[in-house]
């Protein structure tokens, strides 16, 4: 597994740990139900671009660890791997793995099998396994910030179990291009969610 991968894993736990501890100190002073905890696993296609004009898709899955602190207010952490064998037609591979942290707002609808959230992260990107133009000549990996705004949709299966209805995504990040040193793009996803009890 890829040190920086393996890594963002690490950091993924420690938010859970966090979370964990809120809960624990919340649970003097709020009801127990106040606070919910959930770990989703999604399936991510991803339209970004290296340069203002050419875009390509990448594919890839994200890891979240959400906790619902407060009425619809919770923090969410994400980890986020895509790839791709072929930037627009060219010869160079790349992997983006993403680490971001954020609050999420969350609405319940009416007849409690839907929600809806609202979410605005940030964390570094690493880009790695492709060609990035430095001052030496051409790098292999590079990092740099990254900025996760959007939403999605859960359906409630059961008690512990939603569906991912989907997840819409913009991705921003800032690693060294031949153009303006940021990518735009557009992360979509779905998958399960499950509720740690």
């Amino acid at each position: 597994m890829n040190l920086r991968l393996f890594l963002s894993i690490g950091i993924l736990g420690a938010a859970g740990l966090q979370v964990l501890a809120a809960q624990n100190a919340m649970a003097q002073t709020a009801k127990p139900s106040a606070f919910s905890l959930d770990f989703a696993v999604t399936y991510n296609a991803q339209s970004t671009n290296i340069d203002t004009s050419n875009r390509f898709w990448m594919q890839g899955g994200s890891a979240q660890l959400h906790g619902q602190l407060w009425r619809s207010l919770g923090v969410v952490a994400d980890v986020a791997e895509t790839h791709t064998a072929n930037m627009h037609s060219s010869s160079a591979g790349l992997d983006l793995v993403t680490t971001t942290f954020g609050p999420r707002y969350t609405w319940q609808l009416p007849h409690k099998k839907l929600s809806v959230y609202g979410q605005f992260l940030a964390g570094e990107v690493w880009g790695l396994h492709s060609t990035f133009p430095a001052s030496g000549g051409i790098e292999s990996s590079e990092n740099g910030a990254s900025v996760l705004a959007g939403g999605g949709a859960n359906l409630r299966l059961n008690r512990y179990l939603s569906w991912r209805a989907v997840e819409a995504n913009w991705l921003y990040t800032h690693l060294p291009n031949a153009t303006n040193q940021s990518e735009n793009s557009l992360r979509l996803g779905t998958g399960l969610v499950i509720r740690i009890p």
